[in-house]
C-alpha cells in the first residue's frame, strides 16, 4: 500500500494485534489514494490488517470506495470471528449477510459484483483483493477436500482444498472480467505476500524455513502477471529481484503516474512487460530492532544478522516418499523436522554466528554458510547493512488496550477506542 519498507515505518516486529493500539500512520499516503488522483474508481475486498482503532486508519478513510472484509488476520472463513469478537464489514458497517458462507466465495460474489456495476467510460478501476485463503485456519468446505483422497495428511488435505476453491473463484473472476470487455485493458496481478507455514499444511521445499522467517521459504514467494494486450514479452519465467514493496510504483506506472519521493520501491513495469533486466540490485528484507535480526541482498548475496528463525528443510509432502505420510498419529510438520534431524544435520553446514552469508542464486536453498571463508565479502557486506540499519525506524509494539475489547462493544471488533 505504501512502497516503503517496512522497518521504516515503524511495523516490521511483528502483525497487529486485535485490542492493541497499532497502525499505518496516516501520514502515508496509500495506493488507492495515489490512484484516485488519475481518476480510478478504488475497491477492496479482503484482509485490511493495517490497523482500525481509529476510523482514520481503515479502508474506506484510506482511498478506498468501498470495503467488503475484515480488519485482522486469522479469523474463522463462516462465521468472521476471531478471539472474542466478530470482524466483518461492508463499508463501516458490521455486515452479517454472509449466513456461513465460506469466505473465498463471499470475495469472488462481492468482486464479480463490483466488475459487473462498474463503469469504465467514467473511470478505470482498480481492484485490490487479498483473499483470506490459504491464511489459517485451514477450513474448506468438504467437497473440495474431499478431491485429494490420496494425501493422507489432515492439514495438507484441506490445504490443498483451499487452493483449488481459490483457484476457482479467481477463474470466475477473469470470466466476469472478460464478459464486462475489462480484459482488452486490463493487468491482473496474482502474488503471495510470504511463504507457507508446514504445519498448517504449507510447503516451501526445497527452500529452507517457513512463514515469519528471515529464511528464503519465507521470504520468497511466486507470483504471475496477466494482460491480454499490455505485455510485449509473455509466456516466460522472470527471475529478477522484485520486493514486494515494487508493487506500488510498479502500479502507479501501469496507471500512468510519475514516480514518487520517499519510496523504497522500485517501478519494475519493463522487466515484468519486456523481459530486461531488473531495476534493483539489492533490497532489505526486514530490520527488527526488538528480535535484534534482520536480512539484506545485494546481488547474489544474502547476509543475515542474528537468529533468522526456525531453519528446517521441510520435506515435499508426497505419498509415498516419506513413511510418515502413512502414520495416523503424525500430528504436525515441526515433528517431522524433529524426525529427521540427525538426517538432516549430517547433510548441511550451519553456523552459529552473528552474520551468516550465503550466494543464493548459487545456493537459494541456503546450506553452505560462506562467512567463514568469504571474509572479504562478509565485510562489505556488513557495512553495508550497518548503512541501511541506520534509516530504520524504532519498531512499536503496544500491549492490548482494554478499550479495544470486543466484550465492550457488543461482541465486535470496531474502531474508534484509541
Amino acid at each position: 500500500m505504501t512502497g516503503v519498507y517496512p522497518y521504516h515505518v515503524g511495523l516490521q516486529h511483528n502483525v497487529i494485534m486485535g485490542s492493541q493500539p497499532n497502525f499505518l500512520p496516516s501520514k502515508y499516503t496509500l495506493l488507492p489514494q495515489r490512484l484516485k488522483k488519475r481518476g480510478y474508481t478504488s475497491h477492496m475486498v479482503g484482509k485490511w490488517h493495517l490497523g482500525f482503532c481509529n476510523w482514520s486508519y481503515t479502508p474506506t478513510y484510506r482511498g478506498f470506495d468501498s470495503f467488503l472484509g475484515y480488519y485482522q488476520g486469522a479469523e474463522d472463513y463462516y462465521t468472521h470471528k476471531i478471539a472474542l469478537g466478530y470482524d466483518f464489514r461492508f463499508n463501516k458497517e458490521v455486515y452479517k449477510n454472509t449466513k456461513g458462507e465460506y469466505s473465498t466465495n463471499t470475495f469472488e460474489r462481492r468482486a464479480v459484483e463490483i466488475i459487473s456495476s462498474h463503469n469504465a467510460s467514467q473511470s478505470p478501476l482498480f481492484l485490490y483483493l487479498p483473499f483470506q485463503a490459504v491464511h489459517s485456519p485451514v477450513e474448506v468446505p468438504k467437497h473440495y477436500e474431499d478431491m485429494y483422497p490420496n494425501v493422507v495428511n489432515k492439514e495438507r488435505r484441506k490445504y490443498c482444498g483451499m487452493v483449488t476453491a481459490l483457484d476457482d473463484a479467481v477463474g470466475r473472476i477473469m470470466k466476469a472480467l472478460d464478459t464486462e470487455g475489462f480484459l482488452d485493458n486490463a493487468v491482473v496481478i496474482f502474488t503471495t505476500d510470504n511463504g507457507g507455514l508446514p504445519m498448517e499444511g504449507g510447503n516451501n521445499y526445497p527452500l529452507r524455513g517457513q512463514k515469519a522467517t528471515l529464511w528464503e521459504g519465507g521470504t520468497r514467494g511466486p507470483a504471475f502477471v496477466y494482460s491480454k494486450t499490455l505485455l510485449k514479452k509473455t509466456g516466460y519465467v522472470n527471475n529478477g529481484l522484485m520486493h514486494i514493496v515494487d508493487w506500488n510504483p510498479t502500479i502507479q506506472a501501469i496507471a500512468g503516474s510519475p514516480p514518487e519521493d520517499g519510496q523504497d520501491g522500485v517501478n519494475q513495469w519493463d522487466m515484468i512487460s519486456e523481459g530486461t533486466e531488473s531495476a534493483r540490485k539489492e533490497f532489505v528484507y526486514n530490520f527488527d530492532n526488538i528480535a535484534n535480526n534482520g536480512a539484506i541482498r545485494v546481488g547474489d548475496y544474502k547476509l543475515i544478522m542474528g537468529n533468522a528463525g526456525r531453519g528446517g528443510w521441510y520435506p515435499p509432502p508426497t505419498v509415498s516418499d516419506w513413511k510418515w505420510m502413512d502414520n495416523p498419529d503424525f500430528r504436525s510438520w515441526e515433528e517431522l523436522t524433529e524426525v529427521f534431524a540427525d538426517e538432516i544435520m549430517a547433510r548441511i553446514n550451519i553456523s552459529s554466528t552473528q552474520y551468516q552469508l550465503f550466494n543464493v542464486k548459487e545456493d537459494p536453498t541456503e546450506h553452505v554458510d560462506l562467512a567463514p571463508t568469504e571474509t572479504a565479502i562478509l565485510k562489505r557486506m556488513i557495512v553495508k547493512m550497518k548503512d541501511l540499519q541506520k534509516s530504520q525506524v524504532p519498531a512499536v509494539f503496544p500491549p492490548p488496550d482494554p478499550k479495544g475489547n470486543p466484550l465492550f462493544h457488543g461482541g465486535i471488533w470496531t474502531p474508534g477506542w484509541c
